[in-house]
């Protein structure tokens, strides 16, 4: 009956001992989920973050580019117009007259048609096929090269932010393609392939070593606005036989 004491004891300073072992797991759990969830919290602040930054980034680049473009048109079109008109009704003809109106009507559309585009509501109603179209329609124009165009698709429907980012990226690879390529064909190809939407731009241009620092920094630019909306991008380009950029963005 001696040892019974001992054993009590035992036994009480074991299960005390294993209860605050538990304690300590617990808490020790506790504090690791608490830190997992600050990281994962601090982790989804700064994706929106970035998210943010590409898409006010994106939005910026595109004013200034409708910016510059409503300038040559300014300087071009609609310029031009109001030169022809003031020539057109120094001459006191009434035919000259009819034409000089007929001008100043032409005039007041154009100078409408660039407001719309100060801001961004058109590329909520633009159609990224029509909008590919169109660019490809003026680099013709300019006789810089020929295009081509290819789909599948008849109606697209995208977030704004996805189709501000793919507008810029398409404007910035022609823009590439057409300062330093120097091709003689352009191709872009727009396809819904099961769950996802592939966007090719191809040229058959010099193309360039992909291994090229110099060249990272744009297609790092590239390669963080897709992802930034879900997407991503693949680069296949080999000197003297042209460059295919091709974005894949996941598509319900």
């Amino acid at each position: 009956m001696s040892s019974d004491p001992a054993q009590f004891v035992f036994l009480i300073t074991s299960g005390v001992l294993i209860t605050l072992v538990m304690c300590g797991f617990i808490v020790a759990m506790v504090l690791f989920h608490r830190q997992q969830q600050i990281r994962n919290r601090q982790k989804m602040d700064h994706m929106k973050a970035e998210y943010e930054r590409t898409i006010l980034g994106v939005e910026k680049e595109i004013q200034e580019q409708t910016l510059s473009f409503i300038g040559q048109e300014l300087h071009d079109n609609v310029g031009q117009i109001l030169s022809l008109t003031k020539l057109t009704l120094n001459n006191p003809d009434p035919e000259n007259f009819s034409e000089g109106k007929r001008l100043i009507n032409q005039a007041i559309k154009e100078v409408r048609t660039l407001s719309k585009r100060l801001n961004l509501d058109w590329v909520k109603e633009v159609k990224l096929l029509d909008f590919i179209q169109q660019e490809l329609q003026k680099i013709e124009n300019s006789g810089f090269c020929q295009t081509q165009f290819d789909s599948n698709i008849t109606e697209l429907e995208l977030e704004k932010d996805q189709k501000l980012v793919l507008i810029r990226i398409i404007q910035e690879c022609l823009n590439n393609t057409m300062k330093h390529a120097e091709p003689k064909l352009i191709t872009v190809s727009l396809q819904q392939k099961n769950d996802f939407l592939e966007l090719m731009i191809k040229d058959d241009g010099k193309g360039f070593d992909v291994e090229d620092k110099s060249k990272g920094m744009g297609l790092h630019n590239l390669k963080s606005r897709i992802e930034t909306i879900g997407g991503n991008l693949q680069l296949f380009s080999k000197i003297n036989m042209g460059t295919e950029i091709k974005l894949l963005l996941p598509f319900a």
